[in-house]
């Protein structure tokens, strides 16, 4: 299933450049037949691949270009390159370059076709995987999240003409954009994944088929198009289509033995047609908030690494380069129920072979680079510098705006109910839902069945515009009740309860993942109705960035106690605060954010994504 932060004026570093070279396979000595007429051609004959008529193993390596600022997109190619990859896979996010219906964005850090023009002047062939879902611990798996505000709901990941209709329209866009840079066309892109990881979800033939035919139509007939599914009978036939409409690939985890997961391959494949090849060989794993960050032994995953090589077969590392989920758009897993939510972190370091912030001077990086080089026939680049750091110093953070300042400029919605996120419009950030009840002598009771994610509780007396009150937190994985105190108020104490989407499940049955306040809102087992939703998107990485460097710190009772230092005041209430830091060499830093409570960090109006220092675990 797989599945910190940098300035934005980067460190560029010059690397000597090496054309990648074929891979050697014992035991083949001649070229296929017909190698005059094979230029330009990426294909599967006698259970081979064959680049230009020779044979090829593909030694690949994840590295998403959404996790990375442009800026950094040939150094960490380079830093893979030098790994020994000669491929790079990467997912391409619907949710990312179609934010709102029929608004598409190939601009900055969704700029594909930069980014595989980069990967062609390095060399790297690219196995391209558009979905259109792509799980990959990103929000909602890729989908964007205007499909949950659709009615009738459609079903996701289905042949509902409902999803499909949406996902024909997507492809329409993208896969004009990418054919320019198939490999037949003189590009990079060789390979293109139908799905992900289908058979863990559903059987729905009739679904694949139709994305089979959609991409044959934008594509042309010689482009590899392949399925990736964990390496069981039973997720394979679920998961892919049988024989040569498309080539079936596995994947598998660190420990298992690939040998007779290759033999299984071969089964759904055209006879002469299943190179072995596994298209997630994990090299970590993923975080969520509260867990220690996940570590794999370097040579022990090197070791399997070479179980797989030594077996004249193809791999494609997951991750090579994890990177950083920028702005919202980390996903979630869940456990037994929806209410076991376990969001992700804005890291998404994965404990690759080269680190988030780019470092390649690890065990692991040495001993995986070490083992390609058994099975090369060409010399690996030198191994680069890691980029130097830079520590700026202490930013004074001042409070510019408490949150409840700002209310009356938001955009409001009115409803009788409760109303989710993505019915409002708002796909992203925080929405406020206010209303009001009459308080008791004994306190009352707030129940919020199904609220997503986290919920918190303020109350006032309207009538005399006092600040307002900070009562608790009401959170999604640990939902209780919560006790509000007698408010001596002339009228009804004014309820406002501030939601916080902290990312959509990207895996599992659990996908149709709707925020904010999904049930009725109960003072003492009565139903409260009648609010106002007050939307607070904030920016994402979609929207135009400007040029202050400010933090905003989301709503968190803890910063304001924490911060009193430096000059703000004691409260409950969410703030925003700036701060002002002259970076004079291009170097990397990092920001910290130790006694804070839980927020999002923006640079340069560029949301670098949520902070939460209590539940950020280092090894």
């Amino acid at each position: 299933m797989a599945k910190r932060h940098r300035s934005r004026a980067p460190n560029f570093i010059a690397l000597p450049l090496l054309i990648a070279g074929f891979a050697f396979f014992p035991g083949v000595s001649q070229a296929r037949h017909g190698k005059e007429n094979a230029a330009g051609r990426f294909e599967i004959a006698d259970d081979m691949f064959w680049k230009d008529g020779e044979p090829y193993r593909i030694i690949g390596g994840d590295l998403h270009y959404f996790r990375v600022l442009p800026e950094y997109w040939e150094d960490r190619l380079l830093r893979a390159k030098a790994l020994g990859l000669n491929a790079i896979q990467t997912y391409v996010p619907w949710n990312l370059h179609e934010p709102k219906p029929g608004e598409f964005n190939f601009e900055g850090v969704a700029n594909i076709k930069l980014f595989l023009s980069i990967c062609q002047k390095l060399g790297l062939l690219v196995l391209l995987r558009p979905g259109p879902y792509i799980c990959g611990e990103w929000d909602l798996g890729g989908f964007p999240a205007w499909l949950l505000a659709v009615e009738p709901a459609p079903r996701l990941r289905s042949s509902d003409p409902s999803f499909l209709n949406p996902v024909t329209k997507w492809w329409d866009i993208l896969l004009p954009t990418v054919a320019p840079f198939l490999y037949e066309n003189g590009g990079p892109i060789v390979m293109v994944q139908i799905e992900n990881e289908f058979g863990s979800y559903g059987d729905d033939q009739a679904y694949l088929h139709k994305l089979v035919a959609l991409a044959r139509g934008h594509l042309g007939k010689n482009i590899i198009l392949y399925t990736t599914d964990g390496g069981s009978r039973e997720l394979l036939v679920r998961g892919t289509i049988r024989g040569n409409v498309v080539f079936s690939a596995v994947d598998f985890s660190t420990g298992e033995d690939p040998g007779p997961i290759f033999e299984l391959q071969k089964e759904f494949n055209a006879p002469g047609k299943s190179p072995a090849l596994c298209t997630e060989f994990y090299t970590g794993w993923l975080t969520h908030w509260g867990e220690t960050m996940a570590k794999t032994d370097g040579d022990y995953v090197a070791a399997r690494v070479e179980n797989v090589l030594s077996r004249n077969a193809s791999i494609v590392l997951y991750m090579a380069h994890g990177g950083t989920n920028f702005g919202f758009y980390s996903g979630a897993n869940t456990g037994a129920n929806e209410s076991d939510f376990q969001p992700d972190l804005t890291s998404y370091d994965y404990d690759a072979p080269i680190s988030e912030s780019g470092d390649v001077d690890s065990v692991k990086y040495q001993a995986i680079r070490r083992v390609i080089q058994k099975y090369i026939a060409v010399s690996i680049l030198p191994t680069p510098s890691n980029n130097k750091k830079v520590g700026y110093g202490l930013v004074k953070m001042q409070k510019t705006t408490a949150f409840f300042d700002m209310i009356h400029g938001m955009d409001v919605v009115e409803s009788l109910d409760p109303m989710p996120m993505e019915s409002v419009g708002q796909m992203f950030g925080f929405l406020l839902y206010a209303s009001g009840y009459v308080s008791k002598k004994k306190g009352n009771l707030l129940r919020v069945p199904k609220v997503h994610d986290r919920a918190q509780v303020f109350i006032s007396c309207p009538e005399t515009g006092e600040k307002q009150s900070y009562t608790g937190t009401i959170e999604r994985w640990s939902n209780q009740p919560l006790r509000l105190p007698y408010w001596d108020c002339d009228s009804n104490v004014s309820l406002s309860i501030l939601v916080e989407n902290m990312g959509r499940v990207n895996y599992g049955s659990y996908i149709f993942d709707k925020k904010g306040i999904l049930s009725s809102v109960f003072i003492d087992d009565n139903v409260l109705n009648t609010w106002k939703m007050h939307l607070m998107p904030l920016d994402n990485l979609h929207e135009v960035h400007k040029t202050e460097t400010t933090v905003k710190d989301s709503f968190s009772r803890k910063l304001d106690a924490v911060n009193n230092e430096n000059g703000t005041t004691t409260s409950g209430e969410p703030a925003f605060y700036i701060g002002y830091f002259t970076a004079r060499k291009k170097h990397d830093t990092y920001i910290s954010f130790r006694g804070w409570g839980k927020g999002l960090a923006f640079v340069n109006e560029y949301n670098i994504g949520r902070y939460w220092p209590v539940k950020y675990h280092a090894p």
